[in-house]
């Protein structure tokens, strides 16, 4: 490897010498307030104090460390945040997953320099599970300032007016859960499983644990119900059905003189399995059920599609500016609510993710799902097609782009992730929604980046980001060009 003269680390390669610096993702990289990032969500990081462990003394001097006469656990320090912001930018701006993220990263220039590294590393930049825990501190607080700053720079970099930011359209998906397909017998021997681990975990041995006939009755039940024998299917669901209720009956008895402890930990499996048994016996709707052990939060949603007439997972609301289609909300809606009702709080996550250029929402296209609810979202025009005879002419011509949302929801979900969530919980649903919004913005501010041109941005740049692009093309231009030529490099 040749070093290069500009090289202050003689065994490393600069990342500026070995890319395009006229690529979207690099003059991104320089446009985004890192700075603002990290501080606006420093504080979630903040390391907590510890029972029986001594926190730092006040004084007229400010912190004053208690004295410690142990050596420190603390662990090796954290990865860079403007490292592990870039990384939750670029998986759901590129569609990769956490163990290939961390993979491609180490082999792409462009990612590694979009990350604040000054020198190629040929390393990976964390753990994949790293990126789990950093998403469980960073909340839905944090990740909304994330999509927050995305409108930020689009209007820094004039790529939207402000007043197309106070018109928006407003839609609902669903974002479906990681589970599988419920079925009556499958939940009845997830029961059965979850209910032996559970006694196992708690030392009550059980008098059976129907371990072979559970499996071959589950075997049995798919069988029958592919071949239209559906008696024989209710018989192989009943014996199930009987096979659950002994087991949370026996567990229940055996935990009665227990600890309170115990009873914490039995009572939820016993709750969730009593609730299954109901709802496998129930020929109509008879409330809220349950589709999935380890996500009680997951409903059944019917959008009226006819490939796929019932979803699991959340509901997923959208907002989306009326003319350039940027992203400026989305957020998660859990118990499968009118899509009326979710519409005040869409509204109230925009103006917060705009309030750093104080913007507000004033008029929202929507469609007829959203019919009835002007009462409850007063300062905010709501225009559908109910109100055709009164809308204006413009506000009809208007009323037509409310479809454009549509393609941009089949956007988040098959190239931003939004399609199938992994995350835990009623807070990874929200957390993943508002990520894979921030996804699309970004790809969103690489496209009109592309489309504008390069050079207005460069003039946008300060002094010294402008003098180092020059430095590191000069550099580049004397490996290529023979010593006996000169050459002029001329920036506008």
């Amino acid at each position: 490897m040749t070093a290069c003269s500009a090289t202050e680390d003689f065994f490393r390669a600069r990342l500026d010498h070995m890319i395009d610096l006229r690529n979207p993702l690099v003059i991104l990289a320089s446009r985004l307030p890192w700075q603002q990032l990290e501080a606006s969500v420093s504080h979630l990081f903040a390391r907590k104090s510890r029972a029986n462990q001594a926190v730092p003394d006040l004084d007229l001097f400010g912190e004053c460390p208690a004295p410690s006469g142990r050596h420190s656990h603390a662990g090796r320090p954290r990865v860079p945040l403007r490292t592990m912001i870039s990384l939750l930018y670029l998986k759901h701006a590129f569609n990769e997953s956490d163990e290939h993220l961390v993979e491609r990263w180490s082999e792409t220039p462009r990612w590694q320099y979009f990350s604040g590294q000054a020198y190629f590393e040929e390393r990976l930049p964390c753990d994949a599970t790293t990126l789990v825990k950093f998403r469980a501190l960073l909340g839905e607080e944090g990740v909304e300032e994330l999509l927050a700053q995305t409108i930020n720079v689009a209007l820094e970099l004039k790529l939207i007016s402000r007043g197309e930011l106070t018109r928006v359209i407003v839609d609902s998906t669903v974002q479906q859960k990681a589970i599988a397909h419920p079925t009556d017998s499958k939940l009845l021997e997830i029961a059965r499983i979850k209910l032996v681990e559970t006694a196992k975990d708690v030392g009550i041995d059980l008098k059976q644990t129907y371990a072979k006939e559970g499996k071959t009755l589950g075997y049995q039940a798919s069988r029958y119900a592919h071949a239209r024998q559906f008696k024989r299917m209710k018989r192989t669901i009943k014996r199930q059905r009987t096979i659950v209720g002994r087991l949370h009956r026996e567990l229940a008895r055996k935990t009665s003189a227990l600890s309170a402890a115990v009873h914490e930990i039995v009572n939820p499996a016993i709750a969730k399995s009593k609730q299954i048994i109901v709802q496998s016996a129930q020929r109509k709707n008879g409330g809220p059920k349950l589709y999935a052990w380890h996500a009680p939060e997951v409903a059944c949603i019917n959008k009226g599609k006819s490939r796929q007439p019932y979803e699991f997972g959340c509901k997923v609301g959208i907002a989306v500016t009326l003319k350039r289609n940027l992203i400026v909300g989305a957020r998660a809606f859990h118990g499968n609510p009118y899509d009326g009702h979710t519409l005040q709080q869409q509204i109230e996550q925009s103006t917060i993710l705009m309030q750093d250029n104080t913007i507000i929402p004033d008029t929202a296209y929507v469609d007829l799902g959203y019919r009835g609810v002007d009462r409850d979202n007063p300062g905010l025009s709501i225009k559908h097609r109910g109100k055709f005879k009164t809308l204006s002419k413009t506000e009809r011509k208007n009323l037509k782009r409310r479809q454009a949302i549509e393609p941009i929801i089949g956007h988040l979900k098959q190239d931003h992730r939004m399609d199938r969530c992994h995350l835990k919980g009623e807070t990874g649903d929200r957390i993943h929604a508002v990520l894979c919004a921030a996804g699309f913005n970004i790809k969103w501010l690489l496209r009109m980046i592309l489309k504008k041109g390069v050079k207005p941005f460069l003039r946008l740049l300060s002094g010294t980001q402008l003098d180092q692009i020059q430095k590191a093309l000069r550099d580049c231009l004397r490996q290529t060009i023979p010593h006996n030529q000169t050459f002029t490099l001329q920036t506008e």
